[in-house]
């Protein structure tokens, strides 16, 4: 199952798992749309591809 971080790993900002809004990319790191723009849509942890993150009903 893919973990809904709660949050923007680099700035903190709250990214329910029920919002829209959120980056992740194949091993899960999760940014805000903001700072996955600032990345130009790559992680910068592992390099890879950034993607909006689905949504989850709560």
């Amino acid at each position: 199952m893919l973990d809904m971080k709660p949050a923007c790993e680099r700035c903190d900002v709250p990214l329910p798992a029920a919002a829209h809004g959120a980056f992740i990319c194949s091993h899960e790191c999760t940014f805000c749309a903001q700072c996955a723009d600032e990345f130009d849509e790559v992680c910068p942890n592992c390099r890879g591809e950034l993607v909006d993150r689905p949504t989850r009903r709560k």
